[in-house]
Formats: structure tokens, sequence, C-alpha cells
């Protein structure tokens, strides 16, 4: 019962909120007694929807954030729990889509993606509830078994063979399809059947004296075991509120005239001289505060002349086109009504988008411009916290971008 929640193990796994035999909520975590405590503690606005439902908390200890993450996934398509449903349509879950074979590397061969939207020529495997915990596994899972993400492989070696992540141009056909099958196995949470097969293949193999086969086999179920058990892939809980953050989005959310929750914010800014070793930076705050493992960067490929409006369009897009690291409910842009209005226009690109909410902050005047507002708003003219977060917000994108750019300078000169 929820009272015993100090009983709970300190360990990963897979936690499910329960009122009656209704399932109302599963969640995954790295320490399941930490994650129920804050569920408790420090409840978010979308926790107090059901927290006083609850009557009692059952549990699954997995080895590792792997399992947790593929059991989460697991549960919610067999329990469909009220309250992960209500804040998820199928748009913004994510799965693993085992395409139907396509021309790669000269066979017909299946390919691995990562979709929001299932449909019917695929197999799919989820729904999962993080986007970057589940890329981060695929890509441990991808050095086990190479797979191809793209419809045609070039002639030679692509970037993914040089870091053993793709197959390449003319894999065994056989193998490959063994590799498919073995990594389904996995993320439908049977990673002990398919190591207990490989170590039953790898003794076969050896008996037979293919002594090299079987080493690579070997390889393969030290990888995996490796893998499954060690692998970081969950993120820390980025979803408690501190009284200020409360305080703070409710005013946020009445300048920007929305009563949706604000959990995310993107702040946005470039860096070159002169239009060379251009770089644009992401920096990602959640509930107020900076959250370091979503940070991104980007080498801007605009050559030419300085166009910071290019730029912002070039790194947005290319932001747009990762639907995996998740959504934000807003965005911050360095710059005035012209990257505002570029920064609207991207936006409009990907489907969905409405809900995000656009703001640029010209340096010149400290002007705030708002996204469907005609003018903007004088920076000091907002009350302290929001100041003081949109000065911290801009600042830190602008460090991120410099920092980027100048390791890029170093680079060329040492080169050089």
């Amino acid at each position: 019962m929820k009272d015993k929640i100090k009983n709970l193990p300190e360990k990963p796994g897979v936690y499910l909120f329960k009122k009656g035999r209704g399932v109302l909520y599963i969640g995954k975590a790295t320490n399941i007694k930490e994650r129920v405590k804050n569920h408790f503690q420090q409840p978010t606005y979308r926790d107090n929807l059901f927290i006083n439902q609850v009557k009692k908390v059952d549990f699954i200890k997995t080895d590792s954030e792997i399992e947790a993450l593929l059991l989460e996934a697991k549960l919610i398509k067999k329990y469909k729990p009220r309250y992960n449903i209500v804040w998820r349509d199928d748009k913004n879950y994510f799965y693993v889509a085992i395409t139907k074979p396509a021309r790669a590397g000269g066979e017909d061969l299946p390919r691995v993606l990562i979709t929001h939207q299932p449909k019917e020529e695929a197999e799919y495997i989820g729904p999962f509830v993080e986007g970057t915990s589940l890329k981060r596994t695929l890509t441990y899972l991808r050095r086990v078994f190479p797979y191809y993400t793209a419809k045609k492989h070039p002639k030679g070696n692509c970037l993914w063979c040089s870091l053993k992540l793709c197959p390449g141009p003319a894999p065994v056909e056989s193998e490959y399809k063994n590799n498919i099958k073995n990594l389904v196995s996995v993320l439908k949470g049977s990673s002990k059947k398919v190591l207990s097969d490989l170590k039953k293949e790898m003794g076969k193999t050896s008996l037979i004296q293919n002594y090299e086969k079987a080493a690579k086999i070997r390889d393969k179920v030290r990888a995996l075991e490796r893998v499954i058990s060690h692998a970081r892939v969950l993120e820390p809980s980025i979803h408690i509120l501190s009284a200020d953050w409360q305080n703070t989005q409710k005013t946020l959310q009445k300048i920007l005239n929305i009563k949706r929750e604000i959990l995310r914010i993107e702040a946005y800014d470039v860096s070159n001289i002169q239009g060379k070793e251009s770089t644009g930076s992401m920096v990602s705050f959640i509930n107020g505060q900076p959250e370091k493992s979503l940070y991104r960067k980007f080498r801007v490929k605009i050559q030419g002349k300085p166009d910071d409006v290019a730029m912002i369009k070039e790194t947005l897009l290319r932001r747009f086109g990762h639907p995996e690291w998740g959504r934000p409910d807003l965005i911050l842009i360095d710059g005035g009504k012209p990257q505002l209005n570029v920064a609207v226009n991207s936006k409009s690109q990907i489907p969905n988008s409405k809900r995000i909410r656009i703001m640029a902050i010209a340096k010149k005047k400290n002007e705030l411009f708002i996204e469907g507002r005609k003018n903007p708003i004088l920076l000091k003219s907002l009350p302290r916290e929001i100041f003081n977060l949109i000065l911290q917000l801009r600042d830190e994108a602008h460090r991120f971008a410099i920092t980027y750019h100048h390791k890029l300078r170093k680079r060329i000169l040492l080169e050089e």
C-alpha cells in the first residue's frame, strides 16, 4: 500500500499506480523508491490529476535501465493506463519501426527507424514515452546488431560503417536478418533468450571447429551483456516543480496568453566570424533550470556572408528534423522581428506545431518579440522573474554557441 513507500527497492524498474484493479499510471525509474516518493512529496500539476486516487503501488524490479525502458513500453501497451494516455496521443509516443524489405546494400533488407505514427507496412515496437532514452538504447544495441536506417547504401563504406554501426554495402543476407531478429527480440524484452540462443550457437559453431565465427558470436554475447547490464539510458526525473517555478510559469502563461503548462523551453543562438565556422546552439531548460543532457550544437552549413536569419532558419529546421528529441513548449530566439518571423515559418513546416510558442529577444533595445503580438515588449517592463529567466536563457544559448565556435576555429587553426 502507498503508506509502505519506504519499503520500495532502490533499484531500476517499473512502478504502477493503482486504484482497485485499475492501473492509473505507469512509470519507469533508475531508483523506484526515490521516483515514487517524488510523485507524492513534490507532485507536478499532472500528478495532482490522479495522485489522490492512488491506493496501491505495484512495482517490478529489473536488472538494468534498458530493461526498465522496454518493460514500461510493454506494460503501457497492455494496460493502456488512463493518465499515461491523457497526456500523450499516438503522435507523441515513440515507436521502433522495422520496415518491410527495402533496397539496401544490394539486397532487399529491412531498416530500423524511430517514428511517431505507425503504418501497416512495417512492424512496430512500442509505445515508448521518451525519445531520448529510446535513441540511446538503439545506439547501444546497434553496436551489437548493426542495421540500416537509409533506403540505399552507397557502394563503399559510409560514416556509420566507420563507427561499426552499419553492416556495410554488402552484408551476408542471412546474418543481417538474424541480427534484426535478435534486435527485435531484445526490444520486446527477451534479451535473456537472445543471449541463451547466441551461446548455444557459439557452442555448436565451436564444435564444428569454425573458431572464427564462434569468436564473433562470443564478442556479440559479451557486448550485449555489457549493454543490457550497464548502459545508462534513463534521464533523471525532470518533472519536479518548485514553488518558484510554479509562480514564474503562471506569470509567463499570462504574458503569452496561454493556459497550457510550460515545462520545456529551448533557446537558440548562432555564432560566426564573417560567415566562417558558423555554429548554432540549442539549450534546454526544464521547469526553469538548465538540462544539459538536452543541449544540442549544430555546425551551420551555410557559407559566405554572415546571415544570422538564414543560420537560425537552418538550425531550427535541422532541430525540427529530430522528433525523437521531444518537443519544447516555448522557444526563445536571440534576434529581432526577422528572426521571429523565420522561426515561426520554420515551425509551421512540421506537423502539430501550434502548441509551440516562439519569442525573440533583440539585443539593441532589449525588446521581446512574441509570436502573434504586433508590438514588442521592453524587457525591463516585465516582472523581475521573467526578466531574469529570459536573460538567463539568452546568455546560456550565446555561451554554448560561442564555445562550439571557438572549438571549431581552434581545430581548423591546428590543422593549418
